[in-house]
């Protein structure tokens, strides 16, 4: 009988420290001081509104501050995906070079290496030479 006595005022203890820390966590968040917010021992509905009411201008402040947040990292997304967008395009011009500048030996080399999935050659065999990668370059020559 005893223990039954007991838990309503260990449970009411445990309520009013939740609320005193609720509203203390809460007055630091709103940047008042803990005098200007007290806890009313009767919790009359007054001061059960004006908990509430704090709760929500807390709640308002903490969204504010993640929508702002989620806002900057989108603009950063966005930046680097046209970053990646433009070295995509890049690569793909860069590529189609080398494919139109590559031998048929070479490519079906290349091709066998992919198959295979073995590191490709990083020497080439002896008396070949492997074409510039930009022809736009040998401008200097006479043209025919």
């Amino acid at each position: 009988m005893k223990s039954q006595w007991c838990r309503p005022v260990a449970m009411d203890l445990g309520v009013y420290q939740l609320r005193h820390f609720s509203i203390s966590f809460l007055s630091s968040l709103l940047g008042t001081e803990n005098a200007s917010v007290r806890l009313d021992n009767s919790s009359s509905g007054a001061s059960v509104v004006a908990t509430d009411n704090k709760i929500e201008q807390a709640m308002d402040l903490v969204k504010s501050h993640l929508m702002y947040a989620v806002r900057e990292e989108v603009e950063v997304l966005k930046e680097q995906i046209k970053e990646l967008i433009e070295k995509n395009s890049q690569l793909e011009q860069e590529n189609n070079l080398l494919k139109t500048l590559a031998s048929p030996e070479q490519l079906a080399q290349f091709q066998a290496q992919l198959q295979t999935g073995s590191p490709p050659a990083t020497t080439q065999p002896q008396g070949t030479t492997q074409p510039p990668a930009q022809p736009a370059s040998q401008g200097s020559g006479p043209t025919a």
